[in-house]
């Protein structure tokens, strides 16, 4: 069970996206996982054959929990499970099995009274897009119907409508953000800077070079941020990275964790992973993913616990300033607000230009506020110049 934030103890399995006997690959779906922020889908970090589950469905446990054995190819099966392995929460109580013919040609409804055996996840699926638990037939372990199934019997009716998936509470998501901020803002020492960067320039390119797109294919502001901050870390590694045991350990990858608003509130911040590789398109095509399975509850394990800064942005919303609160085990949070014209001395002369602020809370423990400064002032300068982004 990978731990998904500072403020995540357990997590509950609520489906097997693969079966016992199944090839893996590096970067793998293999389950998913309810937690405060939602339902997450689980990768794996490993190739080989999945040997077995450890944990069942409906299983709370906590944060590094084997869930499961991968052996590599060829290699030897893993050692029997235990008859009774401990696990943080007992397992549900059993429902009733619908019976199976040996090999039905179609679905075959339960009789009435009987409950089908269907994953959490299944379910809210099928209630979502309106499909019926009698038509549903199951491919998961012992026959249970899994998402996949709702999927292909969604499919295969023309009037199916487009699925609308709520994994995501709300509730528990604010509850999640306050025990971090809480703990943050308990044990950092958070220090704050702010720069205003005149954004003439930027904007001026950003139009050009959206004149010539489709609506589809137009950059936003965002990723001109994004990119600036990416390459100024490049020169300030002691911002990018994770306190931990006493220690920063700088990252070797630069994966910059962008702040989405959920409808309705909360808010989550997933990793574009190796931010300053990507081409300004890239990093649109990114971020337009992000933001689309982020309102869908359907973020990947990776996304949410590889974040190595933040970066933040009210500016839709016309806020001036944003002084964030630094997600640990980060050591850094930029936020900027939104580029508004004002009075801006050009060459001895007063011009109206537009100008942004952007801010900086650090963690003291892993930088001081000259360097701080110097990492505003490289972002300023890689924003005169939005060509070379």
């Amino acid at each position: 069970m990978p731990s998904l934030g500072a403020d995540m103890a357990a997590g509950t399995l609520v489906e097997w996206l693969k079966k016992p006997g199944d090839a893996v690959r590096r970067g793998d779906t293999i389950a998913v996982v309810e937690t405060q922020k939602g339902a997450i889908e689980i990768e794996t970090f490993e190739d080989g054959i999945l040997d077995r589950p450890l944990v069942e469905v409906g299983a709370k446990v906590p944060v590094g929990t084997p869930l499961a054995f991968i052996r590599t190819p060829g290699g030897p099966p893993a050692a029997p499970a235990p008859a009774a392995p401990a696990v943080a929460a007992p397992p549900p109580q059993p429902v009733p099995v619908a019976p199976v013919p040996a090999a039905p040609a179609a679905p075959v409804p339960p009789p009435p009274g009987e409950a089908i055996r269907i994953s959490p996840a299944a379910r809210r699926m099928a209630a979502e897009r309106g499909v019926a638990l009698a038509d549903l037939k199951g491919s998961g372990p012992g026959g249970a119907v899994i998402s996949t199934d709702v999927e292909r019997a969604a499919g295969a009716r023309p009037e199916a409508a487009p699925a609308k998936r709520h994994g995501l509470d709300l509730a528990e998501m604010r509850k999640a953000i306050a025990a971090a901020m809480a703990r943050s803002k308990r044990e950092i020492p958070h220090y704050y800077l702010s720069h205003a960067i005149e954004m003439t320039a930027a904007l001026d390119w950003l139009r050009a070079a959206n004149a010539a797109r489709q609506p589809p294919e137009r950059l936003l502001l965002a990723v001109l941020l994004l990119k600036a901050v990416a390459l100024a870390l490049e020169q300030f590694p002691e911002f990018n990275g994770f306190y931990t045991d006493g220690a920063f350990h700088p990252s070797e990858g630069i994966h910059i964790g962008t702040a989405i608003a959920i409808r309705g509130g909360g808010l989550v911040a997933p990793a574009i992973r190796d931010t300053d590789e990507k081409t300004l398109d890239q990093l649109m095509t990114a971020l337009r993913d992000l933001v689309a399975r982020t309102r869908a509850g359907r973020l990947r394990s990776s996304e949410l616990f590889e974040p190595t800064i933040t970066v933040s942005s009210l500016g839709e919303r016309g806020v001036e300033s944003l002084y964030g609160v630094i997600y640990p085990p980060q050591v850094a949070i930029i936020g900027f607000g939104t580029p508004a014209p004002r009075p801006w001395a050009v060459d001895g002369r007063p011009e109206v230009r537009s100008v942004m602020n952007a801010t900086l809370s650090g963690d003291h423990r892993a930088s001081d506020g000259h360097r701080g400064a110097l990492l505003l002032l490289e972002i300023e300068r890689l924003l005169q110049h939005p060509e070379a982004l």
